[in-house]
């Protein structure tokens, strides 16, 4: 769970925040809990685990290859640029929170329930 900031609020380990640029204009921004498994055989998203997401990548968790292959892995199965996909928390960590800019938080559940159900 994220937190300190009151305007998040949980949804199945989704969030939707709002961040200031040094503009003072307002970023929407989605975050996403997820339980990575790094060196796996193939890369997908397997699932609910708890609150979060559970989601394999083939990379090892070497030198930010894991981090890489999931950003890269989370912005094809979301129809996203890469550059909207960020890991915020959990670098070396198989858990992680991910912010995912231009989509909500309801569109995030329904895009990843459907990679699962296209993955089985």
């Amino acid at each position: 769970m994220l937190l300190g900031d009151a305007e998040m609020a949980s949804t199945f380990g989704v969030y939707h925040a709002e961040s200031a640029t040094t503009l003072g204009a307002m970023n929407a921004s989605t975050r996403l809990e997820l339980r990575v498994l790094p060196g796996a055989a193939r890369s997908g998203v397997v699932g609910r685990h708890g609150s979060s997401w559970k989601v394999r990548v083939a990379a090892a968790p070497e030198g930010g290859r894991a981090n890489a292959a999931l950003v890269r892995l989370l912005a094809e199965t979301l129809g996203l640029p890469r550059r909207d996909v960020s890991v915020v928390a959990g670098h070396t960590s198989r858990d992680k929170v991910i912010s995912v800019a231009g989509i909500s938080a309801k569109e995030l559940e329904d895009r990843l329930s459907s990679s699962v159900e296209d993955a089985r």
